[in-house]
């Protein structure tokens, strides 16, 4: 009788135990669960524990910014959209819930000091105690603890995470700012100290360490710093380079064919470029912005020898101005020296002109200008009426001279006449003349553009130097006269016909070409040639006097134009 009387008792002792055993056991998994910073892991631990605390499961945990997690509901859309449905019935602290299959179900809040974060979802095939209950709901309580725990330490971690990355590159910024500080410095300096473009150079070398070099419009090599320095430099064909200045112009740097390039255009006739040699394109971003600075250090130095050689020009305009017009010879020379030009060397008029082009102001004159300094020319120039007129200190070939100003007209029409030699200030008028006369010459003869010399005009020469022209017409008169006024009365070109015929030595195939007609045209002229002149045109003695006479009349057609 007493045992049966002690048994409830023994009953409530053991049950207690339980509990508390089961507290303990909540309470080294809630330590587990505060160190653990994966809510995953978190979900896993109260996942496994549920069923040792009661004769429970846990079907699901919801996350309201997340979703399910840790469910045995895998699969069944369905019941977790019917679950979710109680959800939004019940209130953030919880409550019961159908769950299917399951007699009992219950959702247990995820809740801590941070505010609610879904729930626990267990179900049984019956209700469990209270005491089960209870535990079940401690388990939730410390559950949503150790969620808001993990997350605050991930927000830890993330601002920790963004304080050092905003470390990083704050020192990465200073580290930049130090070296564009550097950079500016040195290049700034080399501006103030006037070093040059071969200084800019130098400077974006020492700074970048690859070798660097400055080219002008065309691709010329003006400047070189650093080691193995190409010879002969490689230089682009104009239609590249042309494409290769329309990118920069666009956007820069620009890397082709291993070089790193910036353009440096204080004005829009003036342009240089700086490049970085880099074939392996290792230049970074600091190596970039030394270009751009040394580009634009690069561009006031182009400014400042443009402005100095506008100067120069100005004065060596009226310096050539006063020769032409015939100066005394003390004054152009001390002219001369104020420039620093020696006028007691021999020296050469020369006149460039380009037929058919339309007035455009100064692009024909510096198109001259940059072809003269590209070959050697000379420097003193001046523009007068259509055309451009140099002193050359030099004899230059000079259809070279012709063809670097076609090549900056972009292949128009050009033409040279080079006077004579100027020993003394007074002989420029008298060169000037003579340049002038070769193209008239030129023009008068039909010829082909070309560069002409006045010492290489031969029977014309002599002709242009005659001291009584009247003498020379009256020889043009005796041999051509009666063409001459059958051409003034007729639509017809016989004279013309006759130089031609004469000049090509008599073939009718190279007569014809030249003359642009056909061989039996060229035929029925020189016939009415003939019938009109009365002369024969198979005599040599008459074919001689006929070309001088020829010749003679193109001449006085030249000097008229004079």
């Amino acid at each position: 009788m007493v045992s049966d009387a002690r048994q409830p008792g023994r009953s409530a002792d053991i049950a207690l135990r339980e509990q508390l055993s089961n507290l303990q056991a909540l309470l080294v998994l809630s330590m587990l669960m505060t160190e653990n910073d994966d809510e995953s892991a978190i979900l896993n631990l109260a996942a496994t524990s549920v069923p040792s605390l009661g004769d429970c499961r846990l079907e699901g945990a919801y996350l309201v910014d997340r979703g399910w997690q840790a469910t045995s509901l895998a699969g069944a859309a369905e019941t977790r959209t019917d679950l979710e449905a109680q959800f939004a019935v019940i209130s953030v602290a919880g409550g019961a819930i159908s769950v299917v299959g399951q007699e009992w179900g219950w959702a247990f809040a995820l809740r801590s000091i941070e505010g609610h974060f879904g729930f626990l979802v267990v179900g049984a095939v019956a209700e469990p105690p209270a005491s089960t209950q209870f535990l079940l709901r401690v388990l939730a309580q410390q559950t949503g603890i150790a969620l808001a725990n993990a997350r605050l330490h991930g927000r830890e971690r993330a601002r920790a995470e963004e304080l050092r990355m905003a470390n990083a590159t704050l020192e990465q910024t200073v580290a930049a700012l130090e070296r564009s500080t550097a950079i500016h410095d040195r290049l700034t300096s080399v501006a103030v100290g006037l070093e040059g473009q071969d200084g800019i150079a130098r400077a974006v070398h020492e700074l970048t360490g690859f070798p660097v070099a400055v080219e002008d419009r065309h691709g010329n090599l003006r400047a070189w710093a650093g080691p193995d320095r190409p010879t002969p430099y490689p230089k682009d064909d104009a239609a590249s380079r042309e494409r290769l200045l329309h990118r920069l112009s666009e956007h820069q740097p620009v890397r082709d064919q291993g070089r790193l390039l910036a353009l440096a255009q204080p004005r829009e006739d003036v342009i240089g470029v700086l490049v970085i040699i880099d074939p392996e394109a290792k230049a970074d971003e600091q190596e970039a912005v030394a270009l751009e600075l040394g580009a634009t250090v690069l561009a006031m130095e182009l400014a400042r020898l443009q402005s100095v050689a506008e100067t120069e020009l100005r004065i060596g305009r009226d310096l050539v101005e006063e020769l032409l017009a015939g100066t005394d010879t003390a004054t152009a020379v001390a002219h001369a020296r104020a420039l620093g030009h020696d006028l007691e060397r021999r020296h050469r008029v020369v006149v460039v002109d380009s037929p058919g082009r339309e007035p455009d102001g100064d692009v024909f004159f510096h198109a001259v200008r940059r072809a003269v300094r590209d070959t050697g020319v000379g420097t003193l120039l001046v523009a007068r009426g259509a055309a451009v007129v140099v002193l050359s200190d030099t004899d230059h070939p000079w259809e070279s001279l012709r063809s670097a100003v076609r090549k900056e007209l972009n292949g128009a029409r050009c033409r040279v006449g080079v006077g004579g030699p100027c020993d003394q200030a007074a002989d420029f008028p008298r060169s000037y003349r003579e340049a002038q006369l070769t193209l008239k010459l030129q023009e008068a003869t039909g010829a082909e553009d070309r560069a002409s010399a006045f010492d290489d005009l031969g029977v014309y020469r002599l002709l242009s130097d005659v001291e009584d022209p009247k003498r020379v017409e009256r020889f043009v008169r005796q041999w051509l006269g009666s063409l001459l006024d059958y051409d003034d009365h007729k639509p017809t070109d016989l004279v013309m016909t006759l130089t031609a015929y004469l000049e090509c030595g008599g073939a009718y195939d190279a007569t014809a070409a030249e003359l642009s007609i056909h061989r039996s045209t060229l035929k029925y002229r020189l016939q009415r040639i003939r019938e009109i002149s009365g002369h024969d045109l198979a005599n040599p003695d008459t074919q001689f006097n006929l070309q001088l006479a020829c010749r003679a009349w193109q001449t006085l057609r030249a000097l008229r134009q004079s």
